[in-house]
């Protein structure tokens, strides 16, 4: 009967658990790392993005996102879509063809690959014949050119890539109709470049490296024109009328050449060297659209003069007398133009262009053409991320609020709508308002709403106005002056210079009732910041914090404090500094909370801990935890690494101030500098916060770092006795220590005249002596305490204060509970350490029933450094289920984790990129859209060029139809299935 029971309440806990807890990592937000390829389908409105680890990325409208990965860890290197369809077809650089479908599964569509295909040529050829460096997706839908290094084009049949032996061009095909005089001077080369006459699907341009141009007819399978241009090619452009072909070459020119069907001599080459006079680089794509009533937009990347410009990103727009050179921070990896109109043959409306870390809009309908704000895709790496903050369920007003302030600093944005509107966004509206702060190196705070699947931009905060930085307010190397040539722009918002390294900001808190934020930097600076809609001229006066309480024989060696300005500074509408608080030394702060009800902001560092009063400006409790053995921490955390960051930095800002070619490789390095900055941040994370892993056993107080506050905590609770609650400040510690402190706030009536005043109440040992990463305080129903103000605003049950409250000491090894106001143990949970399990993050989650609205548990959701996210139950601290989630050799990753209260989490898949998760089965954030096949695909007839396979067309249409009748089955039930089916067949036929 016993054993029936157990058995019984097993399963009853394993339904519990299906119902509350379900793993899934759900949206990727931010930008690609390392994108390497461009797609874009007018038809579909689409876009796609290939990435050199392998990934596809296809964005429409704002929530429509879909993501494929390639088998192979080869770098896509092109992404064509079939024109008309809902397929695509990716390049990798191991010579790889892999076709992908949008297919429609319960009324929803997913990104499927259905088939790869790799060229093989004739036995003994070498790979040279067969490596393909143009791909051209016909017109017809059923087509692919491929042209390859050794100069043949081959065409397969898609979309089941069967080769079309007798229809290929190869290069003695094309050598044999070569003018004579072509070859005295030089050979065919690789094909360049594949472009299909827009008036002829019948015709296509065969652009070869050495600059020959062959326009070639299908039907006829022979040469109508040959272009001989003298340049390298680069690209080819053919004009909407058919009537002319743009080539660009390496030698920074296009030419125009005229389309007669007869063969063009050398003379009649038209060439133009927009930037010339002296040696440019390459155009390495150029693309012209005509307009209604005006002059058509020419746009080319490349071709600035190489001595003086040659290391500028640039994509230049003429349109009519107005020229303009759009000026990346990044490498251009491709561009494209979206046209208006119903068959998107109208004017040029938006130019896309992906550089090497971020996407960029550009509106050409309004004059001076505006950058366009993007709703996904944001570089949220414009500065290195530093730390991240999660804020659920902000309240309307304060949500308004910052939206308002946001919209102050977007002003210089067009107000056109986003132009790529591809898909249906089928996910249900957010049931919240969320918030994610961002921490960044530069000392700047943004804000993005969470929501949903798009992580958009709300707001920006700036923390560096306080204070005096090695900025140069002048330094601005890419503002035109009248009259520059060539006329340069600066576009994009992706900087990743930091004027200096100690504005770099290390936690932020937010309490989402108030408007109160606080803000701790690298430098032992902590900032309160209040909201407000209008501008303020003030000054912030420095409130210095002695955490080393007078010990004798310590040195500060690590970075000096920032210095604050002492006159009046003008701080624009938003969150507006009104305190500031000043460690010293001035290391890293480590810990930060807040509590607005109270108006007190409690941090910590490696050297102790302290309380202020931001209401009355004063200093409550300074603590000093630094162990006397504890050398490490007087270098400063940033000792070992700094002086590479500071020799970059260095190297980065002379070259910043220099307007010569001193800027040669300028982003190349710049992005080095970001992926030195993410390693040592990882170094740093791990270096303070990773003990050795190993079984658990007791560490040695002479450890380093023993005395840096890894958390601190306030909690309205009984300290003194078990009849009288109190206000209390709990602070852990990495040498496993735990200080409790009573404190006295006056009555709300004398709240700002009487001081507040913390006495010593209680301190814990941990006998392990393993960091302290997270305090919990239970009342008496076993739940967390309530956030501050968040009973006040009805939107918390008030916390039980009648029954016995519990302790909850998560370390990097246990989690132990201790009685209140005893503190005696009661239970502890251990986390597996023989495989050296340690805890990285905790938080306090949420998790509703996914079948009753009215149930839900508390829980703690726990990453660890081998990549697992745990659940454990509270009050009684027991294993509920765990995931892997991250590799455990992403250390920065790990660190970089935040969770949320609903049971969701987020973490940094590299440096621009958060992953999504969820370990909830209620709270899911995730793209739910549908893609359905363009009406022009099915109501009218593709173009085909008239040597297509009817064979082919006859197989293809048999297919669809064997879809349809498979679609009418499923639906058919009981005995008169094969008597319908027999119908259906008829009627097909």
């Amino acid at each position: 009967m016993k054993r029936f029971r157990r058995h019984g309440q097993e399963s009853q806990r394993d339904r519990l658990k299906q119902e509350l807890f379900q793993f899934n990592k759900t949206v990727e937000h931010g930008f690609p790392h390392q994108p390497s390829a461009l797609g874009y389908s007018p038809s579909l409105q689409l876009l796609a993005i290939g990435t050199r680890s392998g990934a596809i990325k296809l964005y429409g409208a704002p929530g429509v996102e879909f993501m494929g990965l390639h088998d192979e860890n080869a770098a896509v290197t092109q992404v064509h879509f079939l024109p008309h369809q809902v397929e695509l077809v990716t390049l990798l650089d191991d010579n790889s063809l892999h076709m992908w479908t949008l297919k429609a599964h319960t009324g929803l569509s997913e990104l499927l690959e259905i088939g790869r295909f790799t060229l093989t040529g004739p036995p003994g050829a070498p790979p040279s014949v067969t490596r393909v460096t143009a791909v051209l997706a016909h017109s017809s839908g059923e087509l692919l050119l491929l042209g390859t290094e050794g100069g043949h084009v081959f065409i397969v049949e898609v979309p089941g890539f069967r080769e079309l032996e007798e229809r290929n061009i190869s290069l003695d095909q094309v050598a044999s109709s070569v003018p004579d005089d072509y070859f005295g001077r030089r050979n065919l080369e690789h094909v360049e470049a594949l472009q299909e006459n827009p008036v002829n699907p019948n015709q296509v341009v065969i652009g070869y490296g050495r600059g020959l141009m062959v326009i070639w007819d299908l039907e006829k399978q022979s040469a109508v024109q040959h272009i001989p241009a003298t340049q390298q090619l680069e690209s080819v452009w053919w004009t909407e009328d058919g009537d002319y072909l743009l080539s660009s070459h390496s030698d920074g020119s296009y030419c125009r050449w005229m389309v007669s069907g007869v063969d063009v001599n050398e003379e009649e080459e038209k060439s133009d060297i927009p930037y010339g006079h002296f040696p440019c680089k390459a155009i390495s794509k150029i693309i012209q659209l005509p307009t209604e009533e005006g002059p058509p937009f020419l746009l080319f990347s490349g071709g600035m003069p190489r001595a003086s410009y040659g290391d500028r990103h640039c994509i230049t727009v003429i349109h009519g007398k107005t020229h303009v050179a759009l000026d990346f921070t990044s490498r251009i990896i491709d561009f494209f133009a979206i046209r208006d109109g119903p068959q998107h043959t109208g004017d040029p409306s938006a130019l896309v262009v992906l550089v090497e870390e971020e996407l960029v809009v550009i509106d050409l309908l309004t004059e001076g053409w505006p950058v366009i704000q993007t709703p996904y895709l944001v570089p949220l790496h414009s500065s290195a991320i530093t730390c991240s903050h999660h804020v659920s369920a902000i309240p309307l007003k304060l949500w308004e609020r910052v939206l308002a302030v946001g919209d102050l600093q977007s002003t210089h944005y067009s107000k056109k709508p986003w132009p790529i509107t591809g898909g249906q966004n089928l996910a249900p509206d957010p049931p919240q308002r969320d918030l994610l702060l961002t921490g960044h190196e530069d000392g700047t705070v943004r804000f993005w709403d969470a929501s949903g699947v798009c992580l958009y931009p709300m707001y920006k905060l700036s923390s560096a106005g306080v204070f005096h930085t090695d900025a140069d307010p002048n330094d601005n190397m890419n503002q035109g002056t009248e009259g520059e040539w060539p006329p340069f722009r600066k576009v994009g918002c992706f900087d990743p210079y930091s004027d200096d390294p100690r504005l770099g900001v290390q936690k932020i808190h937010l309490c989402k009732y108030s408007g109160y934020l606080t803000v701790a930097g690298t430098a032992g600076q902590i900032l309160m910041l209040e909201l407000n809609d209008e501008a303020a001229e003030q000054t912030v006066e420095a409130k210095v914090v002695d955490l080393l309480q007078g010990q004798e024989g310590f040195r500060w060696k690590g970075h000096t404090q920032l210095d604050v300005r002492e006159e009046p500074v003008l701080f624009p509408p938003g969150f507006q500094p009104f305190a500031l608080v000043q460690c010293q030394p001035p290391a890293v702060v480590t810990a930060l909370t807040l509590h607005s009800e109270w108006k007190l902001v409690a941090f910590g560092t490696s050297h102790g801990f302290g309380l202020y009063d931001y209401q009355q400006k004063n200093n409550v409790l300074i603590k000093c935890t630094l162990n006397p053995s504890d050398q490490l921490a007087m270098e400063g955390p940033l000792s070992r690494v700094k002086s590479i960051k500071k020799s970059l930095r260095q190297s980065f800002r002379r070259i910043r101030r220099s307007r010569v070619s001193l800027r040669k490789h300028h982003v190349t390095n710049s992005n080095k500098l970001q992926e030195a900055n993410a390693r040592l941040e990882a170094e740093l994370a791990e270096m303070e916060l990773a003990p050795v892993q190993r079984k658990i056993e007791a560490r040695s107080s002479d450890d380093s770092f023993t005395g840096l506050v890894r958390t601190i905590y306030f909690a309205d609770t009984f300290l003194s006795d078990s009849s009288h609650n109190t206000p209390s400040l709990w602070a852990g510690t990495n040498g496993g220590c735990v200080f409790a402190y009573m404190l006295r706030l006056p009555p709300v009536e004398h709240r700002a005249e009487e001081p507040v005043t913390a006495q010593p109440a209680k301190e814990i040992q941990l006998m392990h002596r393993a960091p302290v990463v997270g305090i919990v305080v239970l009342d008496g129903h076993g739940a967390p305490l309530p956030e501050p103000l968040e009973v006040a605003h009805d939107l918390a049950r008030s916390p039980d204060l009648q029954g016995s409250h519990h302790l909850l000491v998560i370390s990097e090894e246990q989690f132990k509970v201790f009685t209140l106001p005893k503190v005696s143990a009661k239970m502890k949970l251990k986390l597996t350490a023989v495989d050296g399990s340690r805890v990285r993050r905790v938080g306090v989650s949420w998790f509703g029933s996914s079948r009753s609205e009215d149930y839900g548990e508390s829980g703690l959701v726990v990453l660890t450094n081998q990549g697992d996210v745990h659940v454990v139950s509270l009050p009684n601290v027991k294993m509920q289920v765990h995931y892997p989630c991250v590799r455990r050799e992403d250390v920065s990753g790990i660190a970089s984790c935040v969770f949320t209260k609903h049971g969701q989490g987020f973490y940094l898949i590299s440096p621009s990129e958060f992953e999504r998760f969820s370990v909830s089965t209620r709270c899911v954030v995730e793209p739910r859209s549908l893609v359905e096949v363009p009406l022009h695909s099915s109501t009218q007839r593709r173009p085909q060029p008239d040597g297509a396979s009817s064979a082919h067309r006859n197989a293809r249409q048999d297919s669809e139809d064997a879809e349809v009748l498979e679609e009418i089955q499923k639906s058919l039930e009981g005995d008169q299935t094969s008597i319908l089916e027999n119908n259906v067949k008829s009627a097909v036929a």
